[in-house]
């Protein structure tokens, strides 16, 4: 069995955090391939090794001495290699990225050096063989990531490797000028080392114990999500949800690898376990609540609407003249209504009525703001009766008006749409009829 081990940045921290994570791979002999990202906070008011590294190399690119802070960087891995008792040196690492500042080399390199060195030193600490990510990891002269050809050279680099730790976030183009990953880059890499070694888990190990049903600011103590569907993960992401970028689970998703997400700090909790599909059936008829505030709706109204060819496509073509997503689109028989982004529509509303009168002819247009959208995701829901009748009864308890209903023919998620102001409130109604009242 093989697994891939991501770390985040709080999980590497300091060196009593690096004895938690050896500790966890040594506990299990098909942990084999490690993915870290740079050391995080130690505290809340520390920095970030990342955030010490664009601060530095901003200094460096405005001409300034940057000896002081680039000290402050190597002290960080120091104190890390002191208190794990390594014989190592990085100090040689160091001189090189002194000249590269000093070069101006980007960015991009810049960020890159805290996996990069954190890889040195979990290879170290391991006993594993360190593998640079810009040898394996391709992107294009445009700063493209080049998946298959990446898949290809990191198959064979580790074709023969029995361990090794490969650092996450960055590659490089064929030049070697490094290139990070926008978002969730040592995720993104952790999923693309699984695809490469055809691995049977993708465990990510950071500081909380899975995803939860609900976001813990606004519902206290949530339950954990044991498992979730790719497709039910796609749709909690897209509301707001903080999960895993789809960019980091699009390359396991193609293999069918299932992805674990971890609590460095209780590794004993199972967490959440991501599939593409399950017999399993969830603890609750919903698995997740997520939503986000701040839309304005668009209500077309016309006669016949509903037998004039074309009519949606004329209304939305209004929108995309005026560089507007929607993102959701209810309607009745003389009635469509568009929901969109209030802050890129307040610029251009009058702009869109305009378009709308000119392609469609509609009797009236009116436009409502400050509203909020929540999705109810689960795939439990297909299979049991008055979902949607017990969603309404909740809100109309806790006194929410819903302005809106969507729910999509796969009966795997219901939109409702209520004021700013109610938003929470809908939210913990929501959770406490299929979740605490579950229990």
């Amino acid at each position: 069995m093989k697994k891939v081990v991501k770390f985040g940045g709080s999980s590497l921290a300091s060196a009593e955090q690096f004895e938690k994570v050896g500790a966890i791979i040594r506990s299990d002999a098909s942990r084999r391939f490690v993915v870290p990202s740079a050391p995080g906070k130690r505290n809340k008011k520390d920095t970030k090794v990342t955030d010490m590294l664009y601060d530095c190399y901003a200094t460096a690119e405005a001409g300034e001495d940057f000896s002081a802070k680039l000290n402050a960087i190597r002290a960080r891995y120091q104190e890390i290699i002191d208190g794990l008792g390594l014989s190592l040196s990085l100090d040689a690492e160091f001189d090189i990225i002194r000249k590269e500042f000093a070069a101006k080399a980007g960015r991009d390199y810049a960020a890159s050096r805290g996996e990069y060195l954190n890889g040195i030193v979990m290879a170290a600490y391991l006993g594993y063989e360190f593998i640079d990510a810009a040898t394996v990891i391709r992107f294009n002269e445009e700063g493209h990531f080049l998946p298959e050809l990446t898949n290809e050279l990191l198959g064979k680099r580790l074709e023969n490797v029995d361990s090794a730790v490969i650092p996450g976030f960055y590659g490089a183009r064929e030049d070697g000028t490094v290139v990070t990953f926008s978002r969730g880059g040592s995720d993104i890499t952790g999923s693309i080392v699984a695809r490469a070694i055809r691995a049977d888990m993708y465990e990510n190990w950071t500081d909380v114990s899975g995803f939860l049903v609900a976001d813990p600011r606004i519902v206290e103590n949530p339950e954990v999500i044991e498992t979730i569907t790719y497709r039910e993960l796609r749709e909690l992401s897209y509301m707001g949800a903080g999960v895993l970028h789809e960019d980091a689970i699009f390359p396991v998703r193609k293999e069918g690898i299932p992805i674990n997400i971890k609590n460095t700090n209780r590794p004993e909790d199972p967490g959440t376990l991501i599939v593409e599909s399950t017999c399993r059936k969830p603890r609750f008829t919903i698995t997740g609540i997520a939503g986000k505030k701040n839309f304005a709706s668009v209500t077309i109204e016309k006669d016949m609407m509903n037998s004039e060819i074309g009519f949606g496509r004329k209304v939305l073509t209004a929108f995309e003249e005026n560089a507007l997503s929607f993102e959701h689109v209810p309607s009745g028989i003389d009635t469509m209504t568009v929901f969109v982004d209030q802050h890129a529509f307040e610029e251009k509303e009058q702009n869109v009525i305009s378009a709308l009168h000119r392609l469609v002819e509609p009797d009236s247009v009116e436009v409502d703001s400050d509203l909020a959208l929540i999705a109810i995701v689960g795939r439990g829901m297909r299979s049991t009766r008055g979902t949607a009748g017990r969603i309404f009864s909740a809100l109309a308890h806790a006194r929410v008006n819903v302005r809106m209903i969507d729910q999509g023919s796969s009966e795997l998620n219901v939109i409702v749409g209520v004021d700013n102001a109610d938003f929470e409130t809908a939210i913990r109604a929501i959770y406490d009829i299929f979740v605490t009242t579950n229990i």
